[in-house]
């Protein structure tokens, strides 16, 4: 089986990365051959992966490079250094050739490929990384930082997306038409090239965001990446009724990366953003989780609906929204938002809690969905009035 175009582009991305740090390296160009050399590491790191997983036979050439160029970054001695450097090359270069043998699978449709980044949720999660950039800033950063930085975050959750699809397709194709539809759960994309996709997709985002805006960025980007597939939908998504509460912090991680991409640093009034989500993911996810219990316990998924019950579930969505209308107000205490923020906060809180009250006294498929939909629309309006708030003042 040969690796499909996302792979290819990205192994040749890695030798291309390897060739600049032996070239920038040779030139003398100090400190800025070490940050040229730092944005091969990405790619080449999603080349092994991928090799690990699916593409054995390029295991030994892309490990071989990455020790190589860990190796020439390690040692000083400048003839040693620029050796590691060239064989590093070499060997990614091996590694590119390699991905041209063997048989193609089909690739999919264009349509397919956007539906793997989930385009509805990425733009919930870019207007708050957006917002928390205006906030940061303390008014609007120009124009072109927020271009590349949203750019920089849509790679990180279109990437990140996509692995949760080829991850998730074994339960996607048992919980119901809304799921087994999914490219990959349906087979209209093969997992190996979901998976070189989403590989692709972070690695591009790592180095286009340490490159241009700054490197808080890129990890905090690739921090939320990694922790949404490898612990939420690896590790916690199938073991504990708790999977959305840890999980949530994920979906919490754009603000962070717009507001670091505005700064260059992570403050405390930061954090505050990223509670504002984390708490919000619980109750906004539990309602939807209300909707489709039955097709959660079909795929055998430990669902606090499908654990606990539904009275359980809609204790703990009023007890979280309590918590989470509480802790948005709090800010306005010690001043980090003024007036419209407030106002937003009380209205958009109290219709919030509303809703998850009425649910909890009728616990209705139509009171859940209404709720689903609020949440939605809840944190979109909160965001933004943070950012007017800091606009306005």
């Amino acid at each position: 089986m040969r690796p499909g175009p996302w792979l290819r582009l990205t192994a040749l991305a890695a030798a291309a990365g390897t060739f600049v740090a032996v070239v920038s390296g040779s030139a003398g160009l100090g400190t800025g051959h070490r940050v040229l050399a730092a944005l091969a590491l990405p790619p080449l790191a999603a080349v092994v992966a991928a090799a690990w997983i699916l593409y054995r036979p390029l295991l030994v050439p892309s490990v071989t490079a990455l020790i190589l160029f860990g190796l020439a970054a390690a040692v000083t001695a400048p003839g040693l250094h620029l050796a590691l450097s060239a064989l590093a090359f070499a060997a990614s270069g091996v590694v590119a050739a390699a991905t041209l043998r063997g048989e193609p699978v089909p690739a999919g449709s264009l349509r397919d490929y956007v539906t793997l980044t989930k385009p509805r949720i990425m733009t919930l999660l870019l207007l708050t990384g957006l917002c928390g950039m205006v906030v940061g800033a303390g008014g609007l950063p120009p124009l072109w930082l927020v271009a590349v930085t949203m750019l920089g975050l849509g790679l990180a959750c279109g990437g990140a997306s996509a692995l949760n699809h080829v991850l998730d397709a074994d339960i996607d194709r048992l919980m119901g038409k809304r799921t087994r539809s999914r490219p990959v759960a349906a087979g209209r994309v093969p997992a190996p090239s979901a998976l070189e996709f989403g590989l692709a997709l972070s690695a591009a985002s790592f180095v286009l965001l340490a490159a241009v805006v700054n490197p808080l960025t890129a990890l905090l980007a690739l921090a939320g990446n990694l922790f949404y597939v490898l612990v939420y939908t690896r590790l916690l998504k199938r073991a504990t009724p708790q999977n959305i509460v840890i999980g949530g912090a994920a979906g919490a991680v754009p603000p962070l990366v717009g507001w670091a991409a505005a700064t260059g640093e992570v403050t405390l009034p930061a954090l505050v953003l990223f509670g504002v989500v984390f708490l919000w993911t619980p109750p906004h996810f539990w309602a939807l989780a209300l909707l489709i219990k039955r097709n959660y316990a079909a795929a055998g998924v430990p669902m606090l609906p499908v654990v606990r019950g539904e009275d359980e579930t809609t204790k703990q969505i009023v007890l979280y929204t309590i918590a989470l209308v509480a802790f948005t107000i709090a800010p306005t205490l010690w001043g980090q938002f003024g007036l419209v923020y407030l106002v937003a906060a009380i209205a958009l809180g109290g219709g919030f809690l509303g809703l998850a009250w009425l649910l909890r006294r009728e616990r209705t498929p139509a009171r859940a969905s209404l709720l689903f939909h609020y949440s939605l629309l809840y944190l979109a309006l909160l965001f933004v009035a943070m950012a007017l708030d800091t606009v306005i003042v």
